[in-house]
């Protein structure tokens, strides 16, 4: 099944139902339940204590009839920007926070309008559906009760992951031959109001199947799965019994057949769930008395003791049952915490994987001790692969990994064939050792002493393998220390054949990336390397889909690659001129064997700055376009927004770039410098030059997220979103032994071009952040208080000495680099920060190294040093932020923080613009770190370690 979503339609959100819009009336009172909760607000500003309510309202009183209230010291309003959203009487009373607040309409509007449905294509290619979804889900439904088990949240009413998104219904169109679609048929039987997720197509195309759940009583009901026949569009159950529930912890489903599914079911024999003794056994006790080295990061949501582990036992252990379109079942296999079914490409062999005790209470389940095992199809034991050990002491120093057996999968061009890695290096990245990885393959059932074959030698860290077949296969292996990556060319079918390396570059150098092979998906459903054949051409040829990154922005391109002579032709690339366009799948797969050139059909996707996506079809020969799709503008308020990626230099040299932002209709000569949002988020590099390049296209649609910085171009703000800041380390320097002298510098050479433009004005700029953003922001106002004049800080760590393990990409400890720890916390500079700063925190943030307790502390520690700060608690919401209530209340606050901070803000707020750059000078020369320690090996696979804290 392929399936492709932008992110500007709100994807990252969970789509949940939400309850019908209420009224625009300025207060949001949260529904009556007893486990929804208000924002938790603490509020300080600077003074050394709260003043008294008749005080307060003798001040309110004199604000409210201040002359000039809401505008800049000149008394001009030129600049365009919305007045403030309450009274300065009213904003006091607001500000005690006393329930969920809603930010104004032009905000309002953009957030709450419909999302377009995400689009999945048949496998044929012939048919696509429409998932319809809805906006943004209640706080009624984050507020259930969850357990939080193992790294693992469940609900378990459900008996499913908590929060889950789920889709409001299907629609089918028939993708005609001239490229336009057939009117829709809709999936029917679906219950009113049910809740469908985990929507796979059958291989052939002709069924689909999903799980539903439907409300009882204010909870969600445990999912069932269900099945529809795509021709007649009628759905119905899968099984006759309606007492067969999904088990949606782990694993769901997988077709095994056209007509057969391998089901995860809750087993009938399990009964209510352990309860909490009420007089524990014995102490909580943890132990090293063996002097193992076990270095883990700040994990959250852990096992907590035995009665968590049992509570884990119950939830997560599924009865695996097949069950025919037919209606007949029966169960397989014993009862297990099962995490993965994976049918071989020939379907007569599944790959199995389960977890078992012990279990640990400082990593999470992905840790915990591992078999695999291959079945038959219909669920008989053929023989255990591996059963991996608890895995606690994997070195936190990047391109780690677990030992033994990883990565085990199916060939994808071969039947019941297994292939897998395994470590040289005992999964510890400091130790120097050739091979490092071995990859290996073997059948399904081997015959008696036949040993696995190795497949091939790499000195890096293994990343995976594009298979064609047996004359071509691509292996990826990279380094993240020295941000090198390499893909060789192998023949797996023969051993006469020299492995040659095809691309061997720096990861971060994006102007010479050649792009990846593109896939064609098998008669069997697997997807494999497609081979173009060229009409009187025996060469073998693939085709490469490139971002087509250059100085200019990115132009994406198509090229026809040989892959023995390394020539190249580009067959397609997108418009450099107005429109972004992309190569999202190849269409024309549905035959086995090479591809003709002349054949060909790709499915793109085309924007621009002023228009959203559309997905169209090119065919060859002659390149002849069918648009498919016609969404709507999302938001046709913010239509004619201008849009312009700006190019500038930090003062050592480094060329930055940021997306520049203006509301539609603004004219610097008639309306002067607007108030500025400037939103960012910190990233590492190896290497000057490859912090230099451009990222991104000037030609990209617009997309505003939620609780996108560009929601507030409908309030006449500029947005300066995503200047680079990179935080280089060249040689054996880490990144971070520089991270706040480079972090001021680039903050300055952005604020420095926008006010150059005219755009923005000098005293009115904001800064803003999510996560390592967030902490970015705090330490922007510590270190460079002259360039900003208040700031915004969502889900950020502030203090990393509560991370001691590693953060981000650093994977020195707090004992290895001291000084770099202490002195990149904006928590240890809390006593220089004097510009406003807005905190929000989710209550329940589950993400490694930004629990809530970051937000308190440091709210505490501004608080101490009478610091302009307040903090938002948001109720039930974990790192990003779900809820209607929960979202809106965020843009409240933030539109608040920037209209009565930013706005009408004066040069002279708090200090002279020339003792803030005294200040800041002061901080940067003593906050260059010396780097305390040894610099260790950093990460750096396919996937990227999480960017999110």
């Amino acid at each position: 099944m392929m399936r492709f979503q932008r992110a500007y339609h709100r994807l990252s959100l969970s789509p949940l139902c939400h309850s019908s819009p209420p009224s625009a009336s300025l207060l949001l009172l949260p529904p009556k339940l007893s486990t929804l909760r208000f924002p938790r607000v603490r509020r300080f500003a600077s003074g050394n204590s709260l003043m008294s309510s008749r005080a307060a309202s003798r001040l309110r009183v004199l604000a409210s009839v201040s002359p000039g209230a809401g505008e800049d010291a000149g008394g001009s309003s030129s600049n365009g920007s919305a007045s403030l959203s309450a009274t300065a009487t009213e904003d006091d009373e607001l500000a005690l926070g006393t329930g969920y607040r809603l930010p104004p309409p032009e905000i309002r509007d953009i957030v709450d309008a419909p999302p377009v449905p995400a689009l999945s294509f048949s496998p044929h290619r012939d048919k696509i559906l429409f998932l319809k979804r809805r906006a943004l889900p209640p706080l009624a439904d984050l507020a259930r009760p969850e357990e939080k088990l193992a790294g693992v949240r469940i609900d378990g009413y459900c008996n499913t992951r908590s929060r889950m998104s789920f889709y409001t219904g299907l629609g089918i169109h028939q993708l005609l031959p001239d490229g336009t679609l057939s009117p829709e048929k809709e999936i029917t039987g679906i219950p009113d109001g049910g809740k469908i997720n985990f929507v796979t197509w059958s291989n052939d195309g002709k069924h689909l199947a999903f799980s539903i759940r439907v409300d009882e009583n204010g909870n969600s009901s445990k999912p069932i799965v269900w099945v529809a026949d795509v021709e007649t569009g009628e759905a119905r159950p899968l099984f006759k019994s309606q007492d067969i529930y999904l088990n949606a912890i782990f694993e769901s489903f997988v077709w095994i057949d056209n007509s057969t599914l391998l089901v995860s079911t809750i087993p009938s024999t399990r009964g209510d769930p352990p309860k909490r003794p009420l007089v524990p056994s014995g102490p909580k006790t943890l132990s090293n008395e063996k002097k193992t080295v076990v270095q883990v990061r700040t994990f959250q949501d852990l096992l907590k003791d035995e009665y968590d582990a049992d509570l884990f036992d119950y939830y997560a252990t599924s009865q695996l049952v097949l069950a025919s379109l037919d209606g007949t079942s029966k169960e397989v296999g014993p009862p297990a915490v099962y995490t993965s079914l994976d049918p071989s490409t020939d379907h007569k062999y599944l790959l199995i994987s389960s977890l078992h005790r012990p279990y640990s209470f400082i990593v999470p389940c992905v840790r915990f001790p591992k078999k695999v095992e291959v079945w038959t199809a219909d669920g008989r034991f053929v023989r255990q692969l591996c059963d991996l050990p608890l895995a606690e002491d994997i070195p936190i120093v990047a391109n780690s990994v677990r030992k033994g057996m990883r990565s085990i999968n199916w060939r994808a061009d071969k039947p019941s064939t297994l292939y897998w890695a395994e470590t040289q290096d005992g999964g510890d990245a400091k130790v120097e050792v050739s091979p490092r990885d071995i990859v290996y393959m073997q059948s399904a059932e081997p015959l008696a002493g036949e040993e696995p074959e190795v497949l091939h030698k790499l000195d890096l860290r293994y990343g995976g393998i594009s298979w064609c077949d047996d004359t071509l296969a691509l292996v990826y292996e990279s380094w993240y220390k020295t941000r090198r990556t390499r893909t060789w060319v192998i023949s797996p079918g023969s051993n006469d054949v020299t492995p040659h390396i095809l691309f061997d570059r720096s990861s971060e150098d994006v102007y010479s990336d050649p792009g990846s092979t593109m896939l064609r998906r098998t008669a069997a459903g697997t997807y494999v390397i497609a081979k173009i054949k060229k009409e009187n051409d025996e060469g073998t040829y693939v085709l490469l889909n490139g971002s087509g990154a250059t100085p200019q922005g990115n132009v994406p391109f198509l090229d026809l690659f040989d892959i023995n002579t390394g020539n190249k032709e580009r067959i397609w690339e997108s418009d450099k001129e107005k429109y972004f366009e992309t190569v999202v799948a190849l269409m024309s797969d549905q035959k086995e064997g090479d591809l003709k050139m002349e054949e060909l059909k790709i499915l793109t996707s085309k924007e621009s700055k002023t228009e959203n996506t559309q997905y169209s079809l090119q065919l060859w020969p002659d390149r002849k376009v069918q648009q498919i799709t016609n969404f709507p503008h999302p938001y046709p308020q913010l239509a004619s927004l201008q849009k312009e990626m700006i190019r500038y230099q930090r003062k050592d040299g480094v060329q930055l770039t940021a997306t520049l932002y203006l509301p539609p209709g603004y004219d610097p000569s008639k309306d002067g410098p607007l108030p500025c949002l400037f939103w960012s988020y910190p990233g590492e590099f190896k290497s000057k030059d490859a912090a230099s390049q451009v990222r991104g296209s000037p030609n990209e649609f617009a997309g505003i997220g939620s609780t996108s910085a560009l929601l507030w171009l409908a309030r006449r703000f500029a947005i300066l979103s995503g200047p680079t800041i990179p935080i280089i380390g060249e040689g054996d320097e880490e990144a971070n032994d520089r991270y706040v002298e480079q972090l001021v510098a680039s903050a300055e050479a952005a604020v420095d071009e926008v006010v150059r433009r005219g755009v923005a004005h000098p005293s009115k700029i904001a800064v803003g952040g999510h996560s390592y953003g967030a902490f970015m922001t705090a330490n922007l106002l510590a270190h460079a208080p002259h360039l900003f004049s208040c700031g915004i800080a969502r889900s950020g760590a502030y203090n990393r000495t509560l991370t001691p393990f590693g953060f981000q990409n650093e994977d020195r400890t707090l004992w290895e680099a001291t000084n770099v720890y202490v002195e990149m916390s904006p928590f240890m500079s809390a006593n220089k920060i004097k510009k406003p700063i807005l905190l929000i925190h989710g209550e329940e943030d589950n993400n490694p190294g930004t629990l809530t307790m970051q937000s308190d502390r440091f709210f505490n520690a501004l608080k101490g040093h009478g610091a302009l700060c307040r903090l938002v608690i948001l109720p039930h919401e974990s790192h990003g932020y779900s809820a209607r209530e929960s979202i809106m209340h965020v843009l409240w606050e933030t539109d608040r923080w920037l209209q009565k901070y930013c706005v009408p803000n004066t040069s002279d707020a708090d200090t002279s613009p020339d003792q803030s750059k005294e200040e800041s000078d002061s901080s940067e020369k003593v906050a260059t770190p010396t780097g305390g320690g040894n610099p260790e090996y950093e990460d750096h696979s396919k996937i990227r370690r999480s960017l999110l804290w």
